[in-house]
């Protein structure tokens, strides 16, 4: 793993060891705002409560009890490829490898909230995650916040997961233990780790990581406003050839990476050699299912030695097509454009 920052601890994959479908839990990003909370699985419990008729709480052996489903889903940070934006903008500086693919085990969202009696005026659910510390840059509020995203009822009602394994295995402390949300299609902040309240909001939930943080720019007929991010646009990504890599001349190389996008299916992927002036289509893997990514692959035969830049896009299902130039009003986030990756070939 590569570490972007050790305390508290922000890991990255090495994009170009990507080899299989399912990524392996010790090669899944590590994301974390504050330090790794320690806790105590005997004491610890889940709230639920708000705007509900009947407020309750879990210990991990009731949620163990409950029926499980698994689910294989991406997530992405939603800084992901930050170090590739002129000029540098603060935050993680992640390259290609703050995404991953696991399968999550749990109880859906909405079994807690059925049994709960949501009300008939609740908009919105919020996840409140154990970890906690203060915020470092103005603007911010005084002392110590817990981590929070909200996601609307209806998303809640539906495929949101509060998943306890991955992969087959208990979650690690890094990756939640004992509970985390999984918000599939999501960038991966809406995903809260270390899970400790449900809150049912009739209210719009106005949060530090809702508002002022994880917020992009919206076009509306007023002009921009912020909106908090959610849902991940098409995106491709090379894992090979990698940033800076010398490739023989008049040699048959096997181009490869992986495509995702949220709430449909990669349908298309191509690759260009010469920074978007044309374009090959790639081979998609056989099993798309949604939410999750789509292993791709292009025989490259390499030409007469140079520079090069190797570019890939991606096509969904809505016929939505990945960017080629960045959009500022994502900020320092939704790094979806085609990411230009610079080798030479000798």
């Amino acid at each position: 793993m590569i570490t972007r920052e050790k305390q508290p601890p922000n890991l990255e994959m090495p994009f170009g060891t990507l080899d299989g479908f399912i990524t392996p839990t010790e090669r899944f990003y590590v994301r974390c705002h504050f330090p790794v909370p320690r806790i105590d699985e005997k004491t610890w419990r889940l709230r639920v409560e708000g705007s509900i008729g009947r407020p309750a709480q879990f210990s991990l052996v009731d949620l163990r009890e409950l029926p499980s489903e698994t689910i294989t889903t991406t997530i992405e940070c939603a800084g992901n490829s930050r170090v590739f934006l002129v000029p540098k903008v603060k935050g993680v500086q992640w390259e290609l490898g703050a995404v991953g693919n696991a399968r999550w085990t749990g109880v859906r969202l909405r079994h807690f909230l059925e049994q709960a009696q949501v009300r008939p005026e609740a908009r919105e659910v919020i996840l409140e995650g154990t970890d906690k510390g203060t915020i470092a840059e103005p603007p911010r509020p005084a002392g110590e916040i817990h981590f929070a995203r909200s996601v609307p009822i209806g998303k809640a009602m539906d495929d949101v997961m509060l998943a306890y394994e991955m992969n087959g295995q208990p979650l690690t402390p890094s990756h939640g233990f004992p509970l985390r949300a999984v918000v599939p299609g999501w960038y991966g902040m809406a995903s809260t780790k270390w899970l400790q309240r449900i809150i049912v909001s009739d209210q719009p939930f106005n949060g530090y990581y809702q508002t002022v943080d994880y917020a992009y720019w919206q076009r509306g007929d007023s002009g921009p406003t912020l909106a908090p991010l959610s849902e991940m646009p098409p995106k491709a990504q090379i894992a090979r050839p990698e940033p800076g890599e010398v490739i023989a001349a008049g040699s048959n190389y096997l181009i490869n990476g992986a495509a995702w996008v949220g709430e449909a299916e990669i349908v298309k992927v191509e690759v260009s050699i010469d920074r978007g002036k044309t374009w090959r289509e790639a081979k998609l893997d056989d099993n798309p299912q949604k939410n999750a990514w789509r292993l791709w692959r292009m025989e490259w035969e390499t030409p007469v030695a140079g520079s090069y830049t190797l570019m890939a896009r991606a096509t969904d299902s809505r016929g939505r097509i990945q960017a080629l130039e960045r959009n500022g009003d994502g900020g320092t986030y939704m790094i979806d454009h085609c990411l230009p990756i610079e080798v030479e070939v000798r």
